[in-house]
This record gives structure tokens, sequence and C-alpha cells, in this order.
């Protein structure tokens, strides 16, 4: 052809861009991926593409090149054996701390400022590094094993010694190989498929390992390849193939394969097997590879974990600069001190001669004081939050209450260092589809024609599904198995594709299918399958197989209504397969006669409906009466295929080279009289009759067959027996969308079945026509610009080609205009617009989902126009995907309207529940949807976002200066409700043409002040970068923490801006999962997420940071003030091995244990009393004045801690070890007991942990005392904590220290609690109390609640200050309940 020389041609005068960005995630075992020895390596080469020949070819330079590319060889290690201590030692001095604490080691081997033994100096960060050291090698070692695993799996590869396929490894897989897989086989690398043992060249592949969804996709041999009939040859092919480099986009593949004979055609994504995709009803393929290795689209997409800075972790590394400073204070103090004691003493003969100066001396001073008080920065804190973390996401995912049963999963915490902003998020933005709904879209009515079907049978039948479920009685599938198969060797092939030719029955001679296991598809429970179909509707589908159907009774909204179904069947890319029916590899004839009483009588009845003028056709002789046929086909209880035997009689109609009629006859003019006006074959004019727009004089013309002989419509699914288990022989409609999956259902129901799919032809069953080979000329998929998609077919019948396009109705509606040259058609038109407008708008207040069906007949002539552009833009190499967008838009236009559907998709269980417990807890509550505005309004009714009391606010216009003028108004409203008296709230709805308004520079600050002040907000028609503008929007100008959750790819962009990103795992695969920071499988795990758990984690987090400074200052301030009787020397009164492990080890553990287990109020009181996760939401348990005030109680602790032992034994003859034992001591007891204090949970692990801290170090003291003798010198601890720990006076001193270090907090406590209890007090009180009081109690709080309610009280979001009223207070502490003003709501 010679557009696609053009496009080959073209390609070569042009480079390819290879650098690519994507967003898209990717399921996979391994973690995070090291980069290949030559992934660049064509850039090395100085080229832009990927030259790709057989690896057999004897060409040495092609042989260089391939061998220059990634082995498959996968490696996600950073270390190996000869790497890992430098590695890790340069990785671990990327931290700050690190660095810091190093530098002070090195400085103690100064002489002239070193405070203490050099080698003692190097012991915490040695413990430090060692720690992280083992933690990363162990995290190593874990990939090591997967990667052995992976890279040792098996596939079948060509060989050139053995000219015949052998087993390898994937690891010995390079590019250029050929690799034949079977069915249920992991494909190991990137190939392109040359051979499919289906005879059309078609390979089915499940992409669950890559993005998690579980239907099949589709995949093509390269076009214009020989034709599949024999196994590939590999010596035989000496093509060459040209790519764009390896980069991540997994949805677009661009290059061309160049044959000996130097022709070219284009390559494509359809064309790409990508690794870890499993091989689907297909028995034998071959590749070959591509990609290979980490040039692999899947570990191009592979980032392993997600790392954030948490808001905990930014304002503690404020503080941390705080005690840097006070660090560098204290330092200079103690060095200005030392100069001036040097300069004021006269003639010392305890001194040293020394020519140094005085103010050198205090310059040496200050890094000798940095060397001893550098505890005061907490080296160990930062190991201590990493375990504490991890030990948090270990309980989070180790949660039973977030296992889901029916998809066999568990929570995933993907970011690992940010579960404490859990505890803090004041906006949530969710999506609605599959997020607060099922995402199983249930077909609930329809409109053809301009009539409104309502099924209502149909809606009792999901009325009743509902109550059985909330009874508990299952109607859902069992969940799918988790375990895998990676070979076919010990599976037999279990999805079997129904093909055109597996539905003529068994091949002789062929053996019984081995026993296959059960198979879940997506998109199919019984819910969704079994519609029952409307009565109404029934009755006018029957008269295509009664045996009074003449042409004079067809009317034209019977030929809209079978085009309807017709296009519900075949627009759409659903792989229709068999349970557990194995291939059979049958040719498939070219047409399937019809088994019709008159084929001319159907003929013109698709016809008149598709031209003015169309051709008269002889009928066909059939061999049996329409009265039996009809009798036959209705008495069957499953849609089945049926061949009827050839016609003995030469009919009158001539067939083309293809089999395909020919129409060149006889023209018969017919006019339509739907305007009003009787036409001449009979059809009267249309009426509005009541609510449901009905054609006159057509009920008339309407068999009224008794319902019993529909009733194979009932069961469409045949058979009897539990729904859960498919009949050997059931369809199963494999679909890429729930909608899709809904609409092939509906269509069946009324015994339009689509039975079979292959790249060429789709067969169809319809009502009175039995089954049809459509020829599929197109598909023209969906896209989010687009919102639609089509398929361009030639039509069984007439031999037209049609084009049947389904999508959202705001773009269908806009397309469908009068046909051109039917005059008669555009009253009718009109009318069928404005009805199927008016329901539309009903359907959307219902909260339905609305998709309209529209049809167009074309030309010949046009079609081939059209066809030529299409073909190029289809082969081209370059801006193929602008092209094919520009091509579909151009055939998408002057659409005939069929009708549209109405399908439902239920709320999640305990939606409205978590949406009011999220608003009680002060948490700002968005929806984010791209539905229709009423669709959306609806859904936020159902979910109780939009109570019945809130003043609803709705923002629609057309301009920007209409939308100034508009936020401005709402904007006062908001002010005149806020100020009176009685107001409940205001929420606010946008459509999506608003919100770009809305959004731009000049406006968003309007926009944000409204919202703001509005309790809820419902965005519409919404995009996906709408979405995340809006989130980034209220992020970065109101300051708060945002939380968004999805559950498709369009969600993806907010879920990365929003501070917590939270994917949900559910029907639209794992885009929005492997893009966000925490993964859970239904949208009420959400309540408990972040109310208990994210309580939990903010409030231990915060307060093991501030115990952590305090016990640091507490304990430097102590060397510090010895300064002062030392002559700013640098001394210290203990030992440095104490010294050193005070912080590290006998202070270490019971911050750890108070970070993991700490739990203030236990996870019930939580969620009944959601307004408890108000104090998170400002940080009230870590304020920078909640800061000084701990290092004030530190400064007076040290303060105690020090002068009372110093008074005690002033005047002795104590020496300065003697002096420093019971200050440690004291230190020791003082800093446990008041863990003790800050402690809301005592148990016995915290009990033995604080008690064994203790003892380790009197043990320590005690045993180093006596044995060690020259172990830190220039001092001799020998024997000093003995003899100490021997006299009454040590453990006086320690205990009347410990009183009164401990005694103002203590009395602060009791005080506070008390006068003035705070809420995490008073719930923590109700979950002391005996359970029949506590459910009384709870249940009054609830009832007084609902009465605040109902008189007006509104949360303060603003504020958020938690009140809670006398009554949930034990009797002991209403009398100290101060009058605090606050009542929860």
């Amino acid at each position: 052809m010679p557009w696609r020389t053009t496009a080959a041609t073209a390609l070569t005068r042009r480079s390819t861009t290879t650098s690519l960005q994507c967003t898209v995630g990717v399921m996979y075992s391994l973690e995070r991926p090291v980069q290949g020895r030559s992934s660049c390596s064509k850039d090395r080469l100085g080229r832009k593409r990927r030259t790709v020949v057989s690896s057999l070819t004897e060409d040495e330079e092609l042989t260089e090149i391939l061998k220059s590319y990634s082995s498959n060889k996968v490696t996600t290690t950073k270390y190996s054996f000869l790497s890992f201590i430098p590695k890790n030692l340069f990785e671990q001095l990327h931290r700050f701390a690190n660095i810091y604490f190093i530098f002070l080691a090195a400085l103690n081997f100064v002489p002239v400022v070193n405070a203490f033994q050099p080698e003692i100096s190097i012991i915490p960060i040695l413990l430090v590094l060692a720690v992280t050291a083992v933690k990363d090698l162990w995290e190593d070692y874990r990939k090591h094993k997967s990667d052995k695993f992976i890279n040792g799996l098996v596939c079948e590869i060509y060989s050139r010694k053995q000219q015949m396929y052998v087993d390898q490894r994937w690891q010995d897989v390079h590019v250029g190989d050929f690799v034949r897989l079977s069915c249920n086989e992991i494909i190991p690398a990137d190939m392109l498929l040359l051979y499919s043992s289906d005879p059309h060249g078609v390979c089915y592949i499940e992409t669950a390992n890559l993005d998690g969804e579980t239907n099949l996709k589709q995949r093509q041999v390269v076009r214009d390849l020989p034709r599949q009939g024999s196994e590939l040859t590999p010596e035989n092919f000496h093509s060459r193939i040209e790519c764009e480099n390896p980069n991540n986009d997994l949805s677009r593949f661009r290059g061309f394969m160049e044959y000996p004979s130097k022709a070219r055609v284009g390559l494509h994504n359809n064309n790409l097997l990508l690794r870890s995709c499993t091989i689907r009803n297909t028995e034998t393929v071959i590749g070959i590879v591509v990609y290979a290795g980490h040039e692999t689209k899947a570990m191009k997409n592979n980032n392993g974990p997600r790392y954030k800075r948490s808001k905990l972790e930014r304002r503690l590394n404020v503080d941390v600069l705080w005690s840097v400073v006070l660090l560098v204070i204290m330092c200079l103090t103690a060095a200005i001190g030392h100069g001036l004691w040097l300069r004021n003493l006269k003639d010392t003969s305890f001194l040293i001669p020394d020519t140094t100066s005085p103010a050198l001396s205090g310059f040496y001073l200050f890094w000798t004081m940095i060397i001893v008080l550098q505890v005061l920065i907490p080296i160990s804190l930062y190991v201590s939050i990493e375990i504490v973390k991890l030990c948090q996401i270990f309980f989070i995912q180790n949660d039973v209450d977030f296992y889901n049963e029916y998809m066999d999963s568990r929570i995933q915490c993907r970011a690992l260092n940010i579960t404490e902003d859990l505890g803090q998020i004041q906006y949530v933005f969710s999506d609605k589809t599959g997020t607060l709904t099922e995402n199983k879209m249930v077909f609930r009515r329809c409109t053809i024609a301009g009539v409104e079907y309502p099924h209502e049978e149909n809606a009792r039948r999901l009325e009743v599904y509902e109550e059985d479920e909330a009874m508990g009685c299952s109607h859902t599938l069992k969940s799918r198995a988790s375990a895998k198969s990676l070979s076919c060797k010990s599976l037999s092939c279990n999805r079997s594709s129904v093909s055109l030719h597996t539905l003529t029955g068994h091949s002789e001679g062929e053996e019984s299918p081995s026993p296959t296991l059960p198979r879940h598809s997506a998109f199919s429970s019984p819910m969704e399958k079994d519609i029952v179909p409307d009565p109404f509707l029934v009755q006018k589908l029957n008269c295509l197989s009664s045996p009074l159907f003449l042409l004079r009774d067809a009317s034209m909204e019977l030929t809209y209504i079978v085009d309807f179904f017709m296009a519900l069947a075949i627009c759409n890319t659903v792989v229709v397969s068999s349970p557990n029916q194995p291939r059979h590899v049958v040719e498939v004839p070219e047409v399937s006669r019809t088994p019709l009483k008159s084929l001319e009588d159907i003929k013109m009845l698709f016809q008149r409906f598709g031209l003015p003028r169309f051709s008269t056709l002889s009928s066909p002789h059939t061999t049996e009466s329409p009265r039996s046929f009809t009798r036959r086909l209705f008495s069957r209880g499953k849609a089945a295929s049926f061949t009827p035997s050839p016609s003995p009689t030469p009919t009158k109609l001539g067939t083309e080279p293809d089999g395909e009629p020919n129409l060149e006859a006889s023209i018969l003019s017919i006019r339509p009289g739907l305007d009003g006006v009787p036409g001449e074959d009979g059809d009267q004019g249309y009426e509005e009759e009541g609510e449901r727009g009905s054609w006159k004089g057509e009920e008339d013309k309407m068999l009224h067959l008794n319902p019993g002989a529909w009733s194979g419509l009932e069961n469409s699914n045949g058979g009897e027996g539990p729904p859960s288990e498919p009949r050997a022989d059931e369809l199963i409609y494999e679909a890429e969308s729930p909608d899709e999956a809904a609409l092939v259902h509906a269509a069946r129901a009324y015994r339009c079945t689509l039975q079979g799919r292959s790249l060429e032809r789709l067969l169809v069953e319809l009502p009175g026509m039995g089954s049809l080979a459509v020829r599929l000329l197109h598909i023209l998929p969906f896209d989010s610009s687009r919102k639609r998609m089509s398929v361009v077919v030639r039509h069984p019948l007439t031999n037209q080609v049609v084009v049947y396009t389904k999508g959202a109705d705001s773009v269908i509606m806009d397309l469908a205009e009068s046909p051109k040259g039917a005059e008669q058609s555009d009253g009718r038109q009109g009318h069928i617009r404005e009805q199927t407008q008016k329901h539309l708008d009903n359907y959307a207040r219902e909260g339905l989902r609305t998709l309209c069906i529209a049809k167009k007949v074309l030309e010949e002539e046009e079609y081939e126009i059209w066809l030529k552009r299409h073909a190029f833009a289809e082969t081209s190499i370059e801006n193929r995907e602008e092209l094919l967008l520009e091509s579909a838009q151009r055939l998408e236009t002057n659409l005939t309207l069929l009708g549209a559907t109405g399908i439902v998709d239920r709320l999640q269980e305990e939606v409205p529940e978590t949406i009011e417990a999220l608003q009680r807890a002060g948490v700002k509550v968005w929806v984010l949807t791209g539905d229709k505005q009423e669709t959306a309004i609806n859904i936020a009714c159902a979910c109780k976002l939009l109570r019945t009391t809130d003043q609803l606010l709705t923002a629609n216009c057309d301009s920007k200066e209409a939308c100034k003028a508009l936020l401005l108004e709402l904007r006062a409203e908001v002010e005149r409700g806020e100020a009176a008296e009685g107001t409940s709230g205001f929420t606010l709805v946008v459509d999506g043409r608003t919100l770009d308004f809305a959004l731009q520079e000049d406006l968003k600050g309007d926009f944000l002040e409204l919202s703001r002040r509005c309790r809820a907000v419902v965005c519409c028609r919404s995009t996906p970068l709408q979405k995340s503008h809006v989130v980034q929007l209220v992020r970065d100008q109101l300051r708060v923490m945002t939380l968004a959750i999805g559950d498709g790819a369009n969600d993806v962009s907010m879920i990365q801006v929003a501070d917590v990103g939270i994917g949900i795992s559910g029907q639209e695969g794992m885009q929005a999962v492997m893009s966000s920071d925490f993964a859970i499988s239904r949208f009420k795990h959400l309540r408990k997420l972040l109310l208990v758990h994210g309580h939990w984690c903010y409030t231990r987090l915060a307060n093991m940071i501030l115990y952590f400074f305090y016990k640091n200052v507490m304990y430097v301030n102590l060397l510090f003030w010895y300064q002062f009787f030392c002559g700013f020397s640098g001394s210290v009164m203990t030992n440095s091995w104490v010294l050193i492990f005070f912080n590290l080890l006998f202070t270490s553990a019971p911050p750890l244990l108070y970070g993991i287990l700490d739990k203030d109020v236990s996870a019930d009181t939580l969620i009944k009393l959601p307004e408890l996760y108000k104090s998170g939401q400002n940080s009230k348990a870590y304020l920078p004045s909640t800061f000084w005030l701990t290092m004030l109680d530190a400064l007076y602790q040290s303060l105690v801690c020090f002068f009372i032992p110093y008074f005690a034994y002033a005047g002795s003859d104590a020496d300065m070890l003697s002096f420093g034992s019971p200050i440690n001591a004291s230190a020791l007891l003082i800093i446990l007991l008041h863990q003790v204090i800050e402690s809301r949970t005592l148990t016995w692990l915290h009990v033995l942990v604080l008690v064994g801290s203790a003892l380790f170090y009197f043990s320590f003291t005690l045993v180093f005392s006596v044995v060690c003798v020259t172990c830190s010198p220039p001092t001799n601890p020998l024997g000093v904590d003995k003899l100490q720990m021997s006299q009454p006076l040590f453990y006086g001193v320690c205990a009347l220290t410990t009183v009164l270090a401990l005694l103002p907090r203590f009395l602060f406590h009791a005080l506070r609690n008390s006068i003035s209890p705070s809420d995490t007090l008073k719930a923590a009180l109700m979950d002391q109390l005996n359970p029949d009081n506590y459910c009384r109690r709870m249940q009054h709080w609830n009832q007084t609640q609902a009465q605040s309610k109902a008189r007006g009280l509104i949360i303060n979001v603003e504020d958020l200050d938690i009140k809670i009223p006398d009554f949930i207070l034990p009797k002991e502490l209403k009398e100290c309940r101060a009058a605090t003003g606050s009542v929860l709501s």
C-alpha cells in the first residue's frame, strides 16, 4: 500500500523520542530495580532507536549490537559480597546526623580537644551504623532470594546448535532470541509476537501480574507476516526490527519491521507481549525478544516502596535545629567561662605551665564541650523512629478488620514513613465510581427511540439482592485462588477463548479435556448477569420471531430496538470464553445463513432505517417452516448456535468473492412516515403518552404473546442450579470494564447474544434470526478525550458498513444529528433526542450511570475515503496515536441516536457510616467525579455527604465573568447563613466547566474561600487533571493535610499530589494501588485506618519524640551544671563508659515500647467517638509550646537531680566519681518513672522493660566497678559504685531526688485531669467501665448528640475544639467538670 511506504520513508527521516514519562504503576514480586549495565547502550552507540535482529544472524556487527543490550538476568539487590561495606557506608553517610557523629568521633582523637578515651567515642556511631547495616543486609538478602527464584524459571528458547527449542533459564534469555510459550506460562521478557496457534494470529494474555486486571487482553501477530498455518521457523526469519529505546510506557510501543524485500510494516502495542504477563486461551505462541531484564517495561515501572517526608518529621527537623542552637549556646558559655576562669587564676600550683592563651584555651574547650554534650542531639532517635514505624506498619497490615475474604487481600502499606500522617488528615478527596460505589455495574433500565422501559421486575430483583446481602445471604462468587500457575505442564489450558470455529462442535478423534480448575471471571456475578427483561420490550421483540410477522407490520421503532441491542452486543472488546471447554481448531464458515421465513423482510427492516432507498431481494428457500423454527428457537432455555443446512434451491441473490451478499438490484422507494403523517409503508406518527413516550399505532401492531413464550429470556444463562457454578457450555464474558460487561449481559437477556469473537468476525445471535456472522472491520477504542468507543462492521443482512457508537451522553447527544438525505427523519430524531434527554435526566436523578447508543450507516464511497486515511494512521510510525484519534473523530459525526441505558452502581457497604464518622471527626470530604451533576448529587445524598438539612449551592457557568459573579454571590449567601442561627451547613456542587474557570489564578482565591466555608464539596464532570489541581490548590493554599482516595488510573494524579494517597484494589486494575501510599479493598476501611490507627500512630510517635528530647536534654544539663564547679574544663563526674551507654543502651528500650504499644484510647471507643480524632489534626500532641514546656521540665529536673546530691555530699571526702554515682542513678530513675507518668498503658511488658533497664544499669555499673582497673583512664572507677551502693545515703539521695524531680509533673497531671480533663482521658475512663454501663452511656451520648444536631449545633472545623458532655463522665469525675464549654457534635 502506498501510504505504508510513505510512512516508512518518513520514519527514516525523523527521530524517535525515547525519553518517556508515565505514572502507571506495576505490580511485581520484585522491589527496587538496579539499572542494567547497558540500559542506555544504544545511546552509547550513537543510535536513537533500538535495532533487533534474529540471534541466529551471521552478521558480526549485528551480533555485537545484540550483545550490547541488557541480558534477562534481573538483579534488584543493592549490594554484592565485596561492595556491601563500602556501598552501605556511603549510603548511610547521606544522613546528616551520621556525618555529624562521625565528625565528633574523629574530633575526639585530636589531643587538644578530646574529652575522654577516643576509642569509646566511636562506639555509639559504630553501633548505629551496624544496626542499620544489618537491617539493609536482611532486606537485600530477601531480594537476592527473590531474584534467584525469578532468574531460575524455565522457558523454551530456540537453539542454533540443536535446531530445536530447548529449556533455558530466564536469565539466559537475550535480545533476539526466539521464545516459545504455551498456555498458562509467564512471559519472561518483552517479546514481539510472531506466531500464534490461533488461525487468526490472535493471542490472549492476562496482565494480573502487571496491573492487577484479571480480564483477558488480546494481542495480534505482526501485520503482513505469512499466513498462520504452521509454526514459525526461526532460521527463515531475516527481518530487521527498529523500535524505540526502553521506556516505562506500558500503553505504547512504536517501531517497524523491515522485511528482506525492504517493505516495512508498523509495530504497535498490540504486537508486544510484556514480561510477567500470562498466556491464556492460546496453545502456542512464538516471539522474538526486544527488551530483556531491566530494560523491560515491567522493570522500568518497578520503583519499589514510596518514600515521603511526614509532617511530624518536618517538625522534628526544626526541633533538632533548636537543639543544635541550644548545644552551641551551652558550648559557647563553657568556652567563655573557661577563658575567664584561666585569666583570673594567679600563681596556681596545680596547673601545668602552658603557654596557651586563655582565648585559645576557650576555643579548644568549645570543641571539647561539643564532644561532651553530643548526646543533646539524639543520635538514636532516627533509628528508633524507623523501628517504631516498621512495627506500626506491621500492626496495620495484620489488622484482621482490613482483610477482604472475597478478594483474599489485606491492606498494603507502600509508604513506610508517613504512618503518623494518617492521624492528621483534614481534607479527604474521594473518587465516586469504584471508591464509594461497588463498580459492579448492573443494567437497570433503558430508553429506545424515545420510549422508556422501566424494567420494574429487574428493580425488584436488585432489591432482593440487597436485602439478602444485608441478612448475610451470599450472592457472590467465591474468592479467587491466590496461587497462580507458573507453567502449563501441570495444568490444562482452562481459559478457552470461544471464537467462531469453536461453536460447531467437537472434532473427531479429539481427546476429552482434562479436569480443570474453577475460574472466576471479572464483572460476572449473578447480580450482574441475571437481568429480568421488561415485558413490554419483550412483546415488541417477539414480532421478529412471530409466524405472523410481515413487512407491513415492521415498525421503524422495531428497527431501532434491534439495532440498539445489536450495538450493546458488539460495540465492545469483550472476549468470549468458556470455563472449561478446550479449543477446537475448526475452520469458520464465511457466511452463516439465517433460518428466516423471509430474508427479504429482515433485510428491508434494517435497510429502511439505514437508507431512504434500498434494494429488493428475493428470499432464499429454507428447509423448515417459520412456525417450526420459531417454536424450536423459543423452546431453548439457553442461546446456542444454529447452522441450517444449505438451501437446495438456487437463490436470485448473487454473492461477491468473499461470500458476502451482493445488493446490486432494483431500487424500491419507501418513505417512513414517522413525522405525524402516515407514510407509504403504513407507519403512523408518534405522540407522547404519559411519562413513557410511545409510538402512535405501534402497540396495535405488537403481538401480545403469552409471557411464558419468552421464558427463555428469564434464564438466559441457561440451565438450573446454583448461579455461582456455571454450566460447562455457558459463555463467559471477559470485559475490560464493568460497563461493557453490564451491557453485554443486558443484550444477552434479550437473546441478542454475543457468542464468539475473532480478529475479523463476531458471532451474534438475534431473536428470530439465529446466529449471524458479523464482519468486524474496525474497533475505535474508548479514550478519555473522545469519551466514547465505536465499532465499524459490515452488516450481515444488508451488507452496509455500519458504525455503532456508545459513550457519555454529553458527547453522543452533541454528535447525534439528522442523517443526510432523510428529510422525514428530522422530526423523528428531534423527538427522540428530546425524550431521551428527559429520560437521561431522570436516570441521573436516580443515581444511575448513563450511556448513549448511536449508529451511522456509511456509503461505500464515504467508507473507502475514510479507510485510506485510517489505514495510513494505523501503519504510521510517528504520531500514530494522534492520527488515530483524528481518524476516529472524523468518522463519529452525524450519528443517529438509538437510545440510552441506565446502569446502577450500588454504594459499598458502610460508606454512609464512614463519611458521617469522618465528618464528625472534623474531616472535610470532597467528592471528585466525572459523572453528571444529578448523578453526583444523588450519590452524595445516598452516602450522607449531603444531608437533608443542608443548603445546596450549585455552580454552573458558561463564562469566566459569570463564574466570578456567581462565586461572590454564593459566598455572600454562605456568610448570611453563618450569621443566621440554626443553619445546618452548605454543600457546594461544581461542574467541570465552572471548575476550569474557578481554578484560574484570579478566581481560585474566591473559589477556595467559598469551598472552605462549605461542609462538603462535590465536583462533577471533572477530569483527572482537574482532580489533581483541586487537591494541590487546597493543600498549598490552606496548608492542610490532604488525603486522596481512588481506584482507577484516572485517580493516579490526585493520589500522587495529596499528602497521603490511598488506592482501592477494586474492579479497575491496580494503577491507583501502585501509585498510592496505602492500598485498601473497601472504602469503609478508611474509617478505622484514620480514626484508630492514624490516631494511635500519631500520638505514639509524637510522644516518643518528645520523650527522646526530654531525656537527652535532662541528662546533658547534668554535665553542663558540673562545668560551673570544675572551671569549665570539660571534665565530667562519671566515667566515659556510663556516659556513652546511658542514652544508647540504658534508656533506649523503654521509648521504643512507648512508641509501639502505648494506647491512650481503645479502638472501639475511637470508632464510636470520631471527635477524638480532632486532637491530631492540629498537632495537639506535638506543638511548639509542648516542645518548650518539655524542655523547661527537663531543665528543672536536671537542676534537682544535680543539686540535691551536691548539697548532700557537700563537705564530704567524696571524689568526682563518687559524686557522680548518685546523680547517674537518680537520673535513670527519674527518666524511667517519667515515662510511667506519661504512659497511658502499663502492661507486664512495660514493667518488664522498665525494670529490666534499671537492673541492666545497676548490674553494669557494679560489674564495671569491680572488674575495671584501667578501663577509663585517667580516672579509676574501681570500687566506686560498689562502695556507694553499700551506703544508705546513696539510696536516700536517689529517692529524694526522684520524688522532688517528678512531683511537679505529677501534680500538673493530677490537677489538669481533675479540673480540665482532656477528651482522650474522658474516653479512656469510659473504657474502664463494665460493658453494660459502657454501652448505656454510649447510647445516651449518641442520643444527646442527635438532639444537639437537631438544635442546630454543628462542628466547628476551624478551631477543631472537642467538647464532651458531662453524662459520659464517670460519677467520680462529674464534680471535677469545669466550664470548658464544649459539646461533641
